[in-house]
């Protein structure tokens, strides 16, 4: 399976998403978007950085960027997660981790002493042509939004 790269365009995609979307790579096509992955809904950390783009969210739309998040959460728990902290942008649910490998963020994370497989926060910057432009892995929340609405500036359209 082809994975996304920096400098080449996303390979296609199609996932489903909050309010009753699906979101396709094909149907993004014109216009640039971000996607940040984040572990679990209603974890600390996940609500920090959704909150930080829900505050900026009027910014990078004025940009034209769209904004996703990505977990492996179902749509029931994305849908509660997403009212109840007012976020205006969907998030999707990647369950069968497809959107995951092709961004190749499933690592092995250690827990209190334990090992498991889940999702490196990380984030990704794709242009109006599809082309992966920018990506953020290992992401610590603090000040990230900012660094992302940063360069999404350059991608003015």
């Amino acid at each position: 399976m082809p994975k996304a790269a920096v400098g080449r365009k996303v390979p296609q995609f199609r996932a489903q998403a909050t309010g009753g979307r699906t979101v396709s790579s094909r149907d993004l096509k014109g216009h640039p978007y971000v996607l940040y992955f984040y572990p679990k809904d209603s974890t600390p950390g996940c609500t920090a950085e959704g909150q930080d783009f829900r505050d900026r969210y009027e910014e990078f739309r004025r940009h034209g960027i769209e904004i996703f998040g990505v977990s492996r959460d179902s749509l029931d728990s994305h849908e509660k997660f997403r009212q109840k902290q007012g976020f205006a942008f969907d998030l999707i649910s990647d369950p069968e981790e497809s959107l995951c490998a092709l961004f190749d963020v499933i690592k092995e994370k250690n827990l209190y002493g334990r090992k498991h497989m889940g999702i490196e926060r990380s984030t990704f910057l794709v242009d109006a042509d599809g082309v992966l432009r920018e990506e953020w892995r290992k992401v610590k929340v603090k000040g990230h939004v900012e660094n992302v609405l940063e360069a999404a500036r350059s991608l003015d359209v």
